[in-house]
């Protein structure tokens, strides 16, 4: 199986619901609309000739400049047996910032969407226990967007001569 005969599936499949194919170090990379990203997965995962049953990975990445779709989901789902990985983004809103979960497609999707809502804010729909997993529950902001200060210039307990800088 080539990445040429998974994106041609895709297409004949699913239409212009998937798009901007690209294969960076030669890993099949797409994006697919929210409203079809669980279709989509359950069809890597469930579909004979394709076999994706394993997600390797979820997270989130913050594109600021990127209006109406400045949080990117991205799903990383792999064939064991034949050592294939596809990468998958769904482009969101940050005012809306909402995809389906995929827990019921992939059991190892729990605790990964709820990184990904504990660091971006990506609400996952749908998902049995979408609290925070690393960041205490009082925080009301999400660190690893790319508006969160890192630190306070003023401090004065953070002189860089201190830190060999």
């Amino acid at each position: 199986m080539q990445n040429e005969e998974i994106k041609q599936t895709l297409i004949t499949k699913f239409g212009e619901h998937v798009s901007h194919f690209e294969e960076p170090y030669g890993m099949l990379t797409f994006e697919v609309d929210k409203d079809n990203a669980l279709k989509v997965l359950t069809f890597l995962k469930e579909d004979s000739g394709l076999g994706f049953t394993f997600l390797n990975d979820l997270t989130a990445v913050h594109y600021p400049d990127m209006k109406g779709r400045e949080l990117c989901v991205v799903y990383m789902v792999q064939n064991i047996y034949h050592s294939l990985r596809v990468r998958i983004k769904v482009f969101i809103d940050i005012e809306k910032p909402e995809v389906f979960t995929a827990t019921s497609i992939f059991e190892t999707a729990n605790w990964l969407e709820r990184e990904a809502y504990d660091f971006f804010g990506v609400q996952f729909v749908g998902h049995p226990n979408l609290i925070r997993i690393m960041n205490v529950d009082e925080m009301d902001y999400f660190p690893l967007r790319k508006d969160f200060k890192l630190e306070e210039q003023t401090r004065k307990d953070k002189d860089d001569n201190m830190f060999g800088r």
